[in-house]
């Protein structure tokens, strides 16, 4: 890959090795005012739809800020590696589509828990429209 950010379905084997791998990331949203809100979180990656998925509270920011449709991105860092995934966010509230989120999260964070109930889960979706990313997970 060149120095373009790529196509989230033309990721390399080093980035989809990485997006499966055991690593928590932070996840960057708006603020109404415009300005970033960052946190850490732990998400999913679904290579086939092209999305990121990070299950939060309905109430937090992250929540808020997705829910107004903005830009998102979330970065996963692993010493020298790192993987940005950007695009389009929304809030999603059916509880089929939330324990789907729920169960790819437990499968990833193998090392926690299942999450424990809670009603006001959402998820926060990004669409990816574009992938930033470390020489590490760009090579072939």
């Amino acid at each position: 890959m060149d120095r373009t950010p790529a196509a989230p379905l033309h990721l390399t084997d080093e980035a989809l090795t990485f997006l499966g791998e055991h690593h928590l990331g932070t996840l960057t949203t708006l603020r109404k005012n415009g300005t970033p809100h960052v946190v850490a979180v732990g998400f999913s990656w679904d290579h086939e739809q092209g999305v990121a998925r990070v299950i939060t509270n309905g109430s937090s920011q992250k929540a808020l800020n997705a829910d107004r449709g903005g830009y998102a991105a979330v970065t996963q860092v692993d010493g020298r590696r790192w993987i940005t995934l950007e695009g389009p966010s929304r809030v999603l509230t059916d509880p089929g589509l939330v324990a789907d989120a729920v169960a790819r999260y437990a499968a990833r964070y193998t090392r926690y828990s299942t999450p424990r109930e809670n009603p006001a889960r959402v998820v926060v979706e990004i669409a990816v429209s574009r992938v930033l990313g470390s020489a590490a997970v760009r090579h072939h």
